[in-house]
């Protein structure tokens, strides 16, 4: 009897057979952990994500982003870090993330490649464990921009043209007569007015807006640091010369159009053909019908580069509305007549006094409520630019010329440094009273054309006409190299293959 209670006390202090399993798994695990751990200390590190990985990027992707597998030592990257061709930027960090932003759009047309090769974790003894060598690659879009035809078959029709691939294609159908035209921010699509080219004559009151596919397809990264904040619209994916009516004339006269920087909206100003007094803005969001503002009737408009609001004049001065009906004004500035233009991001407007002595005064103004007067002059204003790095502004502006009783316009290009209001003519367009101006997204260059009108002047069904409602005889295209960084250079045009007008580069 007591052999037998000793037996049983020894057996309760030796392990049992689920025990000793237990405890062969305990080592196991934890030899495997060793050897992890030891392998973890001998791998190298390596880039995880690269977020512009085969993707095509235009102007509003301002900074890419590469993700590691561990922490590195900082240092060690940003010297090592490579972009050819060389795009400078600064870098930023966020754990085990870097960003690196641009300092100016990556130039439009061109191929990089990114390369990280020599840079370590934060925590290896030494330089011995030097980082995965890694190679990344992408590409911004084509240089292409649409224009106006004015000859053959292109004649008032739409055609698109990419430099780098020197193709030209017809977007628009013959039946068609466009008048003015904006891009959509990836480039897929042109919002146009057009009237039929039936109409006798083609007139303003007459015209219809439209939407046509370009046939671009591109794919752009995941930016957190993109300027435009909205919601872009959604890509097309339909083949280039697809058109769809977007707002008919039947119960009222299409004029002035704008389209948002997110091409979800569309402000139209409006005339009732059964009651002239009713006339302004109209809204055309995506998805919903198109209403009607109300509120005060105002002239000339630009919708705000949030795509939230709408600078307009009414009155005496210039009122920012909410695009919602019946709101009431955001702001109201009764010093200006007229807005030009905004800065990508919204910070920086330009705009237009008109002067009791009958001049005309450009001013650079803040979200920050600060007003700058650039220049003042005799003569007219007509459009405004900022480049990318809203350090310069490029102007197409006026000269009154007096010959005995008679007084004309001489329209010019003008560069102006922001900082010091210092203004540089570019070029001289003799001849010219309709000009239409339009500068790269990359900041790289103009585009503008240079018209000639018919001799007779008066305009047929179907013909062209300038702002002035003379009819058109030819039109050409021209380029001119913008270098922001000098601004001493003297760049020359160089005239273009390509009879048309109103060029616009596409985003």
């Amino acid at each position: 009897m007591t052999h037998s209670k000793s037996t049983a006390r020894l057996r309760r202090f030796l392990p049992q057979p689920l025990d000793r399993v237990a405890v062969v798994l305990i080592v196991a695990l934890c030899l495997l952990i060793g050897i992890l751990l030891l392998n973890g200390e001998q791998a190298a590190a390596r880039v995880r994500d690269f977020s512009w990985q085969g993707k095509q990027v235009g102007a509003d992707d301002t900074a890419f982003t590469l993700t590691f597998s561990r922490p590195m030592d900082r240092d060690s990257v940003e010297s090592n870090l490579r972009v050819e061709p060389p795009l400078p930027g600064k870098v930023s960090w966020s754990g085990r993330r870097m960003a690196y932003t641009l300092n100016t759009p990556a130039p439009y047309g061109t191929k990089f490649q990114v390369q990280l090769q020599e840079a370590y974790d934060r925590f290896s003894e030494g330089r011995s464990a030097a980082i995965q060598p890694f190679k990344g690659q992408f590409q911004t879009r084509d240089r292409s921009f649409a224009y106006i035809g004015v000859d053959g078959e292109e004649a008032g029709r739409l055609v698109l043209f990419n430099l780098n691939q020197q193709q030209k294609q017809i977007l628009t159908p013959s039946e068609l007569v466009v008048m003015e035209f904006q891009a959509y921010p990836l480039g897929d699509r042109l919002l146009f007015a057009a009237t039929q080219r039936t109409t006798q004559p083609s007139m303003l009151t007459e015209q219809q807006l439209f939407t046509v596919t370009t046939g671009i397809r591109i794919k752009p990264p995941v930016q957190p640091y993109a300027q435009v904040t909205a919601d872009i619209a959604p890509p097309s994916d339909a083949p280039a010369g697809k058109v769809e009516l977007v707002l008919d004339n039947k119960d009222y006269q299409n004029l002035k159009f704008d389209l948002s920087a997110d091409g979800n909206v569309i402000v139209v100003q409006r005339v009732n053909r059964q009651n002239p007094s009713d006339f302004g803005p109209w809204l055309l969001k995506t998805g919903a019908p198109p209403q009607p503002l109300k509120g005060d009737p105002g002239g000339d408009f630009v919708i705000t580069p949030d795509s939230n609001s709408l600078a307009i004049a009414q009155g005496q001065g210039l009122a920012i509305l909410p695009l919602q009906p019946n709101s009431k004004p955001l702001d109201f500035l009764p010093k200006f007549g007229m807005v030009l233009s905004f800065a990508k991001d919204g910070s920086l407007a330009t705009m237009v006094k008109f002067n009791s002595d009958n001049t005309r005064s450009l001013f650079l103004v803040s979200n920050q409520n600060t007003q700058k007067e650039l220049f003042r002059t005799t003569g007219s204003i007509i459009s405004t630019h900022f480049d990318p790095t809203k350090q310069t502004l490029y102007c197409l502006l006026t000269e009154l010329l007096t010959e005995g009783e008679v007084y004309r316009e001489q329209p010019y290009l003008a560069a102006i440094d922001l900082k010091t209001a210092k203004l540089r003519p570019l070029v001289l367009l003799p001849n010219q009273r309709d000009v239409q101006v339009s500068l790269a997204p990359d900041g790289l260059a103009l585009l503008f054309d240079q018209t000639t009108e018919a001799a007779q002047g008066k305009t047929e069904a179907g013909e062209l006409s300038t702002s002035m409602g003379k009819a058109i005889a030819d039109s050409r295209l021209w380029l001119l190299p913008l270098d922001a960084a000098d601004l001493n250079a003297k760049p020359q045009p160089e005239a273009l293959p390509l009879p048309g007008l109103r060029p616009l580069w596409l985003p």
